[in-house]
């Protein structure tokens, strides 16, 4: 699920930058915090995914469509946060008739009580100064940053309504300061002060100097502000991850590990990094994206305990260098230092799946999973391996990137991906020569790989017969059915890149596995009895082997996808399915009829008065170009 941040023009950056801040740090990984800007909020179905819209300060009113979509989400059972915000609650309209007055922000009516609720933004040109905050259970809270002008006006004597907390200084003392009330089947919170500024940044330092030493004390000051934003979220109903589910702030070591049995594959991917040096001197690489530190088995200990111990590790992602490997060319690292990850369990389980599957052993090679690049937090195993293209023209393929979590991982277009604790998050790096290949059946391979991790969830060591549960959507989800309601638990992301007659190509893929609710994962389609027999390392074993045997007959029918394409729509949601297409003018009915075999194009057929018009009513669409919007029925161009 996402929390939005509103950062269309009227929203002050200074807030929204803050805003996503305290957001990030208290609510990774369980959802993605992203912003939202005007064309989207006017554009896109982003009702269906958000959690929590968010308003940082802002100047001015909104425009009458922009002020509908967000009122229409609140009233509908969504639900508000603003911050820096003034409030005003009457039993009358303020603006007559149900308009909004020029100098409000936006305003709601609850039927249920039959109030209006404004709120007000705050005046830029007003003085800025520090609060002192009393919360609800009497805790004082200092140094909350805000301006004089945000008043919460009008709900003393409002049933319905929580405050969170008070003003508790000299002229405003008993003041509102924050509250929260239902609107309609919604909620929504209010902070008059910027709850979102910490004291720890250098904007509100500089402003509170002479009232806050900058010191201990404002540590101690920050963590009662995050307590409190804390309380906030949760009684917006959000759902706070556990201790347990929060990972390092930055990333930790990764190792360069093989199968056990192949103790010659990690000195040849090391010798092909250092050329013309030996690997043996490899020290230090540097990148465009990644400056790595390569370090010795024999460390691995101490350097990975350094990276958890260090005290002043930031979590400013541009800090977050250089990136450590540590190799591991004869044995794999103790289960203490990859707590999270059985490397001794996966490369027995990838061995069992790739002997069943029919995967050839060949003299000087490796099959796909054999060679993982593992580390319990990355940025994103995607980045890792296609933004350092010295690296990437370096690297042997096939060569696996695995994580426990990702700080910063990538979807499709703009998209993030969460990795809250229990999600699978893999990179396959594989290469082909352009002369065998043609480029134009690259666009096969995302379909090819989801048809992979479908069909290795039916395994018996995965999901087994509740397997057919697990879906396909085009062009690059991976769904559940459950009970006919549609839950999507995992995407696939590729990128490639052409050098020297050859094509990189990076397989990116999010499976959810272990994932607990509200999240939906494969282990919420076993029965309690059946759970203990899926894990990460089973999943994606199996899935590595299934596809280096499709990857094989595809390679070899030199990027075909016939040989895969009556699996592929057996397993896929979209036989026979009539959708709206509103990439053409006037909007037209359409019924999926499968993909083209030349281009990969998905294949619709227009339709009218619900009769097909014939073979030459098709419309073909790119998978980059257009977004399919299942639930909606809708497939629309992407933004």
């Amino acid at each position: 699920m996402n929390v939005l941040v509103y950062a269309g023009p009227e929203a002050l950056q200074r807030s929204v930058t803050h805003t996503l801040n305290t957001l990030r740090t208290i609510l990774l990984p369980q959802y993605s915090v992203q912003t939202i800007t005007l064309q989207a909020l006017n554009s896109q179905p982003w009702k269906t995914s958000c959690a929590l819209f968010v308003l940082p300060q802002c100047r001015g009113r909104f425009q009458a469509a922009t002020s509908t979509a967000i009122k229409d989400y609140i009233e509908s059972g969504g639900s508000l946060l603003g911050l820096g915000v003034g409030a005003l609650c009457s039993p009358r309209d303020q603006g007559g008739a149900g308009s909004i007055s020029n100098d409000l922000l936006l305003g709601f009516f609850d039927k249920s009580s039959g109030r209006y609720i404004y709120l007000k933004p705050g005046k830029e040109e007003a003085p800025e100064r520090v609060h002192t905050l009393q919360a609800a259970d009497d805790e004082l809270i200092e140094g909350i940053y805000g301006r004089e002008s945000s008043e919460v006006t009008g709900f003393d004597e409002q049933k319905g309504i929580r405050i969170l907390a008070t003003y508790s200084e000299k002229g405003v003392k008993g003041s509102i300061a924050g509250l929260t009330c239902d609107i309609g089947a919604g909620r929504i919170a209010i902070w008059a002060p910027n709850l979102e500024i910490s004291l720890t940044k250098e904007e509100a330092s500089s402003s509170t100097v002479s009232t806050v030493s900058i010191t201990a004390q404002v540590s101690s000051e920050e963590k009662r502000r995050l307590d409190l934003f804390k309380k906030t979220l949760l009684s917006l109903s959000l759902r706070l991850p556990s201790d347990e589910d929060h990972p390092a702030s930055r990333p930790l070591p990764q190792f360069l590990t093989s199968n056990p049995a192949k103790t010659s594959i990690v000195p040849t991917i090391t010798d092909l990094i250092a050329a013309p040096s030996s690997g043996s001197q490899l020290s230090v690489f540097k990148d465009e994206n990644d400056t790595l530190h390569f370090h010795h088995f024999a460390e691995s200990t101490n350097v990975l305990q350094d990276a958890r111990d260090n005290p002043s590790a930031s979590s400013d992602p541009s800090q977050w260098q250089p990136k450590h490997i540590i190799l591991c060319p004869d044995s794999l690292p103790d289960r203490d230092l990859t707590p999270l990850f059985d490397l001794g369990a996966y490369y027995e389980s990838l061995s069992t799946a790739r002997a069943k599957q029919g995967c050839l052993d060949v003299a000087d090679s490796w099959g796909c999973g054999e060679a993982l690049l593992y580390g319990e937090v990355v940025t994103s195993t995607q980045t890792m391996l296609d933004k350092n293209p010295r690296l990437l023209s370096r690297l042997p393929s096939p060569l696996v990137s695995l994580a426990s979590y990702q700080l910063a991982g990538r979807g499709r277009g703009s998209n993030i991906w969460l990795s809250p604790a229990g999600c699978l998050m893999f990179s396959v790096l594989l290469r082909v020569p352009l002369s065998s290949f043609p480029a134009s059946k690259l666009v096969f391979v995302q379909y090819l790989f989801a048809l992979a991790v479908v069909e290795a969830c039916r395994d018996e060591n995965v999901l087994g017969k509740r397997g057919d549960q697990v879906r396909l959507k085009w062009p690059n989800d991976v769904y559940a059915v459950v009970e006919g309601e549609r839950k999507k638990i995992g995407g696939i992301l590729v990128n490639t890149n052409f050098s020297g007659g050859k094509v990189d190509i990076v397989i990116g893929c999010g499976l959810n596995v272990l994932n607990a609710a509200p999240i939906f994962s494969l282990a919420q389609l076993l029965s309690p009895d059946e759970k203990h027999k899926l894990t990460s390392e089973n999943t994606v074993s199996n899935i590595l082997a299934r596809f280096e045997k499709m990857w094989g007959t595809f390679v070899e029918e030199r990027g075909s996808f016939d040989s895969f394409m009556d699996l592929y729509l057996e397993r896929w949601l979209h036989s026979d399915q009539l959708v709206t297409l509103t990439t053409v003018s006037p909007p037209q009915q359409v019924r999926i009829t499968g993909i083209t075999s030349d281009h990969g194009l998905l294949r619709t057929m227009l339709e009218r008065s619900g009769r097909p018009l014939g073979a030459h009513g098709y419309i073909d669409l790119q998978p980059d170009g257009n977004s399919f919007d299942i639930m909606a029925g809708l497939i629309k161009s992407k933004t």
